[in-house]
């Protein structure tokens, strides 16, 4: 195998679980700022779903042996005190509000409607 490169990762999609994905998908364009970028079945039962350049993707629970509310992801950002004002405003359910940590990030923590969290982040200095 001399000479051969090594395979190289491209990209992921994270997959949260969900037990209403109609009522999901309207909470995740309207609460939480995504936009609906494709959905499958009839009825449907996976959709992916963006906001700017970070796509996330849902499964009904009827689709997998996985739990809804058992999903985590964390989201980098550029400015987390800016969303974390715009998703209040939006009625999100928010765990925390934005705090800085010793692991060099300020961040704080959403719950979707199943219980799924979405942490958005960003690196701080000092």
């Amino acid at each position: 195998m001399t000479g051969e490169r090594p395979p190289m990762l491209t990209g992921a999609a994270t997959v949260i679980v969900v037990s209403d994905i109609t009522e999901s998908i309207k909470h995740y364009c309207e609460t939480l700022g995504f936009t609906a970028d494709f959905q499958y079945g009839s009825p449907t039962y996976y959709a992916c779903l963006c906001r700017d350049d970070v796509p996330l993707h849902l499964i009904a629970a009827g689709e997998t042996q996985r739990l809804p509310g058992s999903s985590a992801v964390y989201v980098f950002v550029k400015d987390v005190d800016v969303l974390h004002d715009e998703l209040a405003a939006r009625g999100a359910k928010i765990l925390k509000p934005p705090q800085n940590y010793a692991y060099g990030m300020r961040d704080f923590e959403v719950r979707d409607l199943d219980g799924n969290q979405l942490t958005f982040g960003m690196e701080v200095r000092g």
